[in-house]
C-alpha cells in the first residue's frame, strides 16, 4: 500500500485512519470537488439573500418571495455537503476567504442591480453550480461513491430547475 502525500491532503494528521472502501486519493479529490460545490452554494446563497433584501420594483413581492425560497433551499443544502466532506475525512471550508478562493462565482454586487438583472445573475449562478456538480460527478462516479453521487444528483436537479424558472422570467 502506497503512503499518502501529506502535502496534498487536507486531512488532519491526528485523524484515525478511514476505510470506507474509497482510497484516500479518491476521497481527497471528491472532498476537493465538494468543497468547490459548498463554496459556490454558499456564495450564491449569500447573493440570493442580498437580493431578497434589496429587490425593488413592480415584481417586488414575487421576487422577494421567490428569492426567500431559493436562499432557504441553499441554506439547507450547505450542511449535507459539508458533512459529506467530513465523512470523507477532510475539513470542510467555512470562511469567506476560503469560499472566495474556491468559488467561480463573483460576490454580490456592492450596489444591488435592478430586479431583472438580479434574476439574470442568479440564473447564471445556478447554471454555474450545476456545471460544478456535473464536473465533480465524474470523480465521484469513478470512486463508486453513492452518497456523494446522491448529493450531486440532487444539487444538479435543483439548480437546473431553478435556473430554468429564473430564465423564464427574462422571456418576453
Amino acid at each position: 500500500m502506497a503512503k499518502s502525500n501529506p502535502s496534498k491532503s487536507a486531512k488532519k494528521p491526528d485523524m484515525p485512519s478511514i476505510n470506507i472502501g474509497i482510497p484516500e486519493s479518491q476521497r481527497a479529490a471528491i472532498a476537493q470537488g465538494l468543497s468547490r460545490l459548498l463554496a459556490e452554494t454558499y456564495t450564491l446563497y449569500l447573493t440570493t439573500h442580498n437580493f431578497h433584501w434589496n429587490v425593488t420594483g413592480p415584481m417586488f413581492n414575487t421576487l422577494h418571495t421567490m428569492f426567500m425560497g431559493q436562499y432557504t433551499e441553499m441554506w439547507n443544502a450547505v450542511d449535507p455537503i459539508a458533512e459529506r466532506i467530513r465523512a470523507l475525512g477532510f475539513h470542510a471550508p467555512g470562511s469567506y476567504a476560503e469560499f472566495s478562493k474556491l468559488s467561480t462565482l463573483a460576490d454580490a454586487p456592492a450596489n444591488p442591480p435592478k430586479a431583472l438583472a438580479m434574476v439574470e445573475l442568479l440564473a447564471k449562478g445556478h447554471e454555474a453550480i450545476a456545471r460544478t456538480a456535473r464536473e465533480v460527478f465524474d470523480v465521484v462516479d469513478s470512486a463508486n461513491d453513492q452518497p456523494s453521487a446522491d448529493i450531486l444528483t440532487q444539487r444538479m436537479d435543483i439548480h437546473e430547475k431553478t435556473a430554468w424558472m429564473l430564465r423564464a422570467l427574462l422571456e418576453d
